[in-house]
């Protein structure tokens, strides 16, 4: 996986690498970190510039009641927890895009403007990001017909050539996506959880090995299920795509919330699907601006919802982050060696390699396993895979730098004299 040096900072700074419970310092928000990159921009800094040196140096003229400077050395100072969470998302295939990155979609900066994810993680073709499409969405309890519809509807924009963009959850958000996968079409899939479990599931193995899918999550890939995270993900969905359908929508909820904020918002048109369920709320998003599709599936046309970007919602235009063309100091990991700043002529990246990650683990290991430890248990506070855990306990004993201890077999950290 190839970071660059912004990419690093920013990772450092917004994203749990464990379990919120277990993080000492919670990272910036959207909101937090969009104040925080505007002034680091306004005081010609990149987030990487946090990395060279003291940055409380920088910081002397940085002022906020919630972002304080001991937060942000706190989050500064994760850089093996980086790197070991890196190593494990890298093994399950995982990538890392930051707004700093050409990849990052232009219609989420567009749109959200500073209230775009700082980073995405994600799986599969990230080419797709920048593709748009319909965002179809739904009830997780959707009835037999509305899931049909939904099925064909995705199959239909696959031979349309238009992307699928949904939520990827059970019911409607799940059918269309592979509707249109069966049919070797585009999809855009935005999880609002277990990003790294979806990156090995079945389901979604063809999407994924045919290049015809992108799964991608602004939060901590092993997060579990959050409510919360649910109904933020869902301005993504709109705002990644160029239209939007709802299939079924409950009177209350995910599907609801988030159709209504992007109606007040004027992301990109709401088509609905006319129903008969007098439980549903579709009538009320058409009241409140959103407008009935066709309820015949042999005349209804994917591309024509689609094309209707073009006279509703905001255009898309290209865009630039703010530390998009900047310079960037070196690797976080090597920030005690006396780099020559500058002779970096152009944004560069730094390939992650697993020797570089066995040094981290062994600095880890100085203070883990400072009295005799089971290699189980250096699995659990490390959240590595166990295979990479007892790889690299085999090579620190063979090279003398850990004591394997027996019955029971416990590994002990051998201290320099």
């Amino acid at each position: 996986m190839n970071l660059s040096h912004t990419a690093q900072a920013t990772l450092l700074l917004t994203s749990y690498f464990s379990k919120a419970a277990s993080e000492q310092a919670r990272p910036l928000t959207n909101k937090e970190w969009g104040r925080f990159a505007l002034w680091l921009r306004d005081h010609n800094s990149t987030p990487a510039d946090l990395l060279k040196s003291d940055p409380l140096a920088l910081l002397k003229s940085w002022h906020d009641a919630k972002i304080t400077h001991d937060r942000i050395v706190s989050l500064l100072n994760r850089g093996h927890s980086l790197a070991l969470a890196v190593e494990k998302w890298q093994r399950a295939g995982l990538w890392v895009v930051t707004r700093s990155d050409k990849e990052y979609p232009v219609r989420l900066k567009q749109r959200l403007k500073t209230d775009s994810p700082p980073v995405l993680f994600g799986c599969g073709n990230k080419a797709l990001l920048n593709s748009g499409g319909l965002a179809v969405v739904g009830s997780r309890s959707a009835n037999e017909e509305d899931l049909q519809f939904t099925q064909r509807v995705g199959a239909k924009a696959a031979s349309e050539g238009i992307a699928i963009v949904s939520g990827g959850a059970r019911g409607v958000d799940e059918t269309a996506m592979l509707g249109a996968i069966d049919q070797s079409g585009p999809v855009i899939g935005v999880m609002a959880d277990s990003l790294l479990k979806a990156a090995t599931s079945a389901k979604w193995r063809k999407g994924l090995m045919d290049g015809n899918l992108v799964l991608v999550s602004p939060f901590y890939p092993e997060a579990g299920f959050s409510a919360g995270n649910a109904m933020a993900r869902n301005k993504y969905i709109y705002c990644l795509a160029d239209s939007s359908l709802v299939v079924h929508s409950g009177k209350k909820g995910g599907t609801l919330n988030g159709a209504q904020e992007n109606l007040k918002h004027g992301w990109v048109p709401l088509w609905v699907k006319p129903t008969d369920d007098p439980a549903a709320a579709n009538a009320d998003l058409v009241n409140q601006g959103g407008y009935w599709c066709e309820r015949n599936l042999d005349k209804l046309s994917v591309r024509d919802l689609w094309e209707s970007s073009s006279v509703n919602g905001q255009q898309v235009k290209e865009g630039t982050d703010l530390f998009a063309d900047q310079q960037q100091p070196p690797l976080f990991a090597a920030r005690e060696e006396a780099a020559d700043f500058s002779t970096d002529k152009e944004e560069s990246s730094v390939s992650v390699e697993p020797a570089d990650f066995y040094q981290l683990f062994l600095r880890e290991l100085g203070r883990l396993a400072e009295e005799p430890v089971t290699a189980e248990t250096l699995t659990e506070n490390t959240g590595l895979h166990k295979t990479q855990v007892n790889e690299w306990l085999k090579r620190a004993v063979d090279e003398g730098q850990v004591n394997k201890l027996s019955r029971p077999v416990r590994y002990q950290f051998i201290k320099a004299e």
